[in-house]
């Protein structure tokens, strides 16, 4: 008994794999990035930004080993 076959309801496009991506695929990145972008161009609107943030104190801490 063999299996039954299953064929294409569209003939596959010529140039190669056709892919299309839903309208969310390109924009919660796009969100996500803006919304990063906005955070880091004006840290003083964020919670965390009170005090001396730790990646400060990890950066001068390099540069003083750097500059040994």
């Amino acid at each position: 008994m063999s299996a039954p076959t299953h064929t294409r309801p569209h003939p596959a496009p010529r140039g190669g794999v056709d892919i299309r991506l839903p309208w969310w695929a390109l924009a919660l990145p796009a969100l996500a990035f803006i919304t990063l972008l906005v955070l880091i161009l004006n840290p003083s609107d964020a919670q965390a930004a009170t005090g001396d943030p730790a990646i400060t104190q990890v950066f001068q801490r390099l540069q003083e080993l750097l500059g040994r």
